[in-house]
């Protein structure tokens, strides 16, 4: 994932976090919303992200940034085969980008393998309604 493609100003993320719709799987949540970027660096990008697994949920920072690292690696294997790209891309005149935000909700010692991840993943994006 490239550095344009993460979600990092705050007030975007507190928008999210205040108006976006969400939803939930078995052990992840996705909070999206259409929000508007004045940054021209996102052009070309269907959407700018955030992984974050809570401390409470997750104690050990190694196993928090192991968690992190498949849900990234999860979106990118699914990326291309998402209809995200083609239903969400407003940036043309509007200058809108969709904004998504992965969290990871589960308290179980044992975390779920890659191919969970991508299950879920795929099952909360085809889950988005169209834009």
């Amino acid at each position: 994932m490239r550095k344009h493609e993460i979600l990092r100003k705050r007030e975007l993320i507190s928008l999210l976090f205040s108006g976006g719709k969400s939803a939930r799987g078995d052990f992840l949540r996705i909070v999206y919303a259409s929000l508007k970027s004045e940054n021209r660096l996102h052009d070309g990008v269907p959407a700018l992200l955030l992984f974050t697994a809570g401390k409470k949920k997750i104690s050990s920072a190694v196993r928090r940034n192991k968690v992190k690292r498949m849900m990234r690696e999860a979106y990118r294997l699914e990326r291309s085969s998402l209809a995200c790209d083609a239903r969400y891309d407003k940036d043309g005149e509007t200058g809108r980008k969709l904004c998504i935000a992965f969290i990871y909700m589960s308290r179980r010692k044992n975390f779920p393998g890659l191919g969970a991840f991508r299950d879920e993943i795929r099952e909360l994006m085809a889950s988005l309604p169209p834009a």
